[in-house]
């Protein structure tokens, strides 16, 4: 894989902070986007802009087909059976909410039982602790082990004619554990249970394969895969998706509309209220267009090699840095958590700003999975396609100038601005 040509894709990556070059090592968090990703939206909004569906004049009917071409397109990049199964969402969040909302409606009654496991990421917790509250459904979580792998035989305690609804991470946004999703959906499956993936840390990175993981719902963002903002899909096997209620009302989704009734249209334009976001979804087409040119075994093999160097440039550092996750040989993907000793994750990410260089610190939208590991909050960096073993280096240096910055009783750089509530603490060394 030619990197350096890939990365003139990205005009973010020329620019430099803080006098430094810039070493992007958050894609985690949020992916930069290439250039036919940029032109993509960019055209449709000079020469295809126009509502959707409704109009009958030609330049309604090319946004229409600009809108559902994409449909297409992320439905062969997820390999499903039917366009029809594709819901453009703003996010994984809200493809999350939907499903959660959903079947809190129409399926889960008081006493049945969610799966969730204690490494999902806020967005895969909160919606289903919401149907709790409303609807009196138990919430079981399945634990991982010291070293950050699903603890997978847990399951076989929580079958029960009650358990209605696995839900977990392909990736982990923390540890980079890769779930045995189709291991765990056959067993679902055999109960009887609905199973839902958070596919945001996965899609980036890997083919998904709706039908060979044998899963019912799928969400996940764009804008970590190369796409925008603001645009993300929801897929879901046909009969799920006509078994759910609206998750909004309003224009679009209906069918008709009378002072004293209403008819809603068949998925996936019942889940898609109002105006959609059709630049988003042209610019998210593009984006899949552009992984699969790459190639998703070429990518795979490069983010190895990254993440080899940083495991053995951790090794380097010595005792003072703990890494979280499992060891890479057993597929650990694109996250690398770490915690500094005696350096709050602020503070060590605050000084890697100042060298040029952004990571996350925090607790990464996963508090359970931190009381687990009991920690705080760690540090993370997260590779994609763009990213060199330069980079990988760059950021060890500023490990380096942190640990001698604060064996001198300094303070983090003036530029440093802390999450709100988050107060900075000497980190732990914990075994993992």
């Amino acid at each position: 894989m030619d990197v350096d040509r890939i990365r003139k894709d990205f005009p973010i990556l020329d620019r430099t902070f803080h006098g430094r070059p810039f070493a992007y090592l958050d894609s985690a968090a949020t992916s930069q986007k290439p250039r036919p990703v940029l032109e993509a939206e960019r055209r449709f909004y000079q020469r295809t802009n126009a509502n959707v569906h409704r109009g009958v004049y030609a330049l309604s009917e090319e946004a229409t087909d600009a809108y559902e071409g994409a449909r297409e397109r992320m439905a062969r990049f997820l390999h499903a059976r039917d366009p029809s199964e594709v819901v453009f969402v703003r996010g994984t969040t809200e493809g999350l909410n939907l499903v959660a909302q959903g079947l809190g409606h129409s399926t889960l009654e008081r006493g049945d039982r969610v799966l969730p496991t204690i490494m999902e990421h806020h967005s895969n917790i909160v919606p289903w602790q919401l149907v709790r509250e409303r609807r009196g459904v138990e919430l079981t979580f399945i634990d991982i082990d010291d070293a950050g792998r699903l603890r997978t035989e847990q399951y076989a305690r929580a079958w029960g004619p009650r358990t209605k609804v696995v839900t977990l991470a392909h990736v982990s946004n923390v540890l980079g554990t890769v779930n045995p999703v189709a291991e765990v959906a056959r067993e679902a499956r055999d109960h009887g249970a609905v199973v839902v993936l958070d596919a945001a840390q996965s899609a980036p990175h890997r083919p998904i394969d709706v039908e060979r993981l044998g899963v019912d719902f799928v969400a996940f963002s764009g804008h970590k895969m190369l796409g925008p903002m603001g645009i993300g899909v929801l897929w879901g096997r046909r009969e799920r998706l006509d078994a759910l209620p609206p998750f909004m009302g309003g224009g679009e989704m209906i069918r008709e509309v009378h002072p004293d009734r209403v008819t809603f249209r068949d998925p996936p334009a019942r889940f898609e209220a109002g105006t959609p976001n059709v630049a988003g979804a042209v610019g998210l087409a593009a984006a899949a267009d552009y992984l699969e040119a790459v190639g998703w075994e070429a990518m795979a093999e490069h983010e190895r090699r990254l993440l080899a160097r940083a495991y053995r440039r951790a090794e380097e550092f010595g005792p003072d840095l703990t890494v979280y996750g499992p060891p890479l040989a057993e597929g650990h993907a694109s996250v690398f958590s770490f915690a500094l000793r005696g350096i709050h994750p602020h503070d060590v990410a605050a000084v890697a700003d100042a060298e040029g260089v952004a990571v996350r610190a925090g607790h990464h939208c996963a508090q359970p999975l931190m009381e687990r590991l009991a920690v705080p909050a760690l540090t993370r960096g997260s590779v994609h396609l763009y990213n060199t073993e330069d980079e990988v280096d760059q950021l060890f240096h500023a490990l380096e100038k942190a640990r001698a910055l604060f064996a001198g009783g300094a303070t983090p750089p003036v530029s440093h601005r802390r999450q709100k509530g988050v107060r900075a603490a000497a980190t732990p060394r914990l075994n993992t």
